[in-house]
């Protein structure tokens, strides 16, 4: 393979991510139960509130800005936030057990880009310090 900066290999991996979670949902729309239950008001026993969904934007912001903020920051500010959004967004992967193959099989490769992000950003070189 050929090398590729941590900026664009991080940019690359949180949209990796990102399709994957929007594939996956969009997946289940052709399930005639999943439909039935959304219908319903409630999804997996809660109820889908107002505040439950601008929570859910909230924390579909963090990957997407990720997207952007790991072309733009410099490894000083971005390492440390590339972390931080790592933590939120495995927490948010995790925070619904999955309910069939197709959605286990979704999450353990979005875990697996989650692990490839906090590599990346773990041994982010310091290119700052390296040229000087």
């Amino acid at each position: 393979m050929r090398p590729v900066d941590a900026h664009t290999k991080l940019s690359a991996l949180w949209l990796f991510i990102l399709l994957n979670i929007i594939f996956r949902d969009i997946h289940q729309f052709v399930i005639a139960s999943h439909l039935e239950m959304l219908l319903t008001g409630y999804y997996n026993g809660i109820e889908i509130t107002e505040e439950l969904m601008l929570l859910g934007g909230f924390l579909v912001q963090v990957p997407i800005a990720m997207v952007l903020f790991s072309l733009l920051l410099t490894r000083k500010i971005g390492r440390p936030v590339t972390i931080l959004a790592a933590i939120i967004t495995t927490g948010t992967l995790l925070s619904s057990a999955p309910t069939d193959l197709d959605d286990t099989f979704h999450l353990v490769i979005e875990l697996a880009a989650m692990v490839a992000i906090l590599w990346t950003a773990w041994s982010w070189p310091d290119q700052d310090n390296a040229a000087a």
